[in-house]
């Protein structure tokens, strides 16, 4: 990033507390366009929080985080950071179409109505070709596979038109198209600019598919290339173990 660049995500001195649990301490982050950043830690060292901080769900101690230089709520009101949950976040007994779910990505550019335009639906039909889900638009949510219920999520994602996206675990419990599939869709997404943030635990997967990683523990112990943060002195620092896949990640 040169000096003139502004980066799309900017993460300044961001700290969240719970009560008596510091759940995010002094973060700094930067994050430019057409970057595909992997988010990496333990369970309960603050990648839910600090996806909640960037989305404006949580109001920091101190600190801030702006979204193509501007408040992050404000941003997310405008349509301009999408998320993707993880999957056990989900009522999949909910009775939704497909179809449905991804047209909720075009919610914030429809007004008050809610009324689909016809961008609105080309939008909508582009990101389920992509996530290759055409087919199955009819079809109930809940009746899907674990793979094609994340295709579906990410495919909401892309009907938003979103210049940051937050994806959470995409890659739990999918089969072997749909992890294929979705990371060949993050990576055409860094190609046309996007930056996304990556929630994983596959941290043998990170250097394939991601040219940046972040190892957060309350706080960002590393940031930078995978081939360059992905040491085993820092993997054993965060997660107290080194595997043969990791060393060689």
């Amino acid at each position: 990033m040169t000096a003139g660049d502004q980066p799309v995500l900017r993460i300044r001195d961001l700290s969240v507390r719970y009560g008596e649990v510091l759940a995010l301490d002094g973060v700094d982050l930067d994050l430019s366009a057409g970057t595909l950043g992997a988010l990496l830690g333990v369970n309960g060292s603050g990648k839910s929080t600090l996806f909640n901080a960037v989305m404006g769900l949580v109001r920091p101690q101190q600190g801030e985080v702006r979204v193509l230089d501007g408040p992050s709520d404000r941003a997310r009101r405008a349509g301009r950071i999408a998320y993707m949950p993880q999957v056990s976040a989900v009522d999949w007994t909910f009775p939704v179409l497909v179809r449905d779910v991804v047209t909720m990505g075009r919610y914030g550019r429809m007004g008050f109505r809610r009324r689909a335009s016809r961008a609105d639906r080309a939008a909508v039909d582009e990101a389920l070709e992509r996530v290759d889900l055409a087919d199955l638009a009819d079809r109930q949510i809940g009746a899907l596979s674990g793979g094609q219920r994340q295709r579906v999520f990410l495919a909401r994602a892309l009907a938003q038109q979103a210049s940051l996206l937050l994806l959470d675990e995409p890659f739990a419990g999918v089969d072997a198209r749909s992890q294929a599939t979705i990371s060949s869709l993050l990576r055409e997404l860094r190609t046309e600019g996007a930056t996304l943030l990556v929630a994983t635990h596959d941290l043998a997967g990170v250097g394939r598919l991601c040219d940046r990683a972040v190892l957060l523990q309350q706080r960002v112990l590393a940031a930078g290339p995978p081939e360059e943060v992905l040491t085993p002195e820092v993997l054993s620092r965060v997660f107290g173990f080194v595997t043969d896949e990791t060393r060689s990640a």
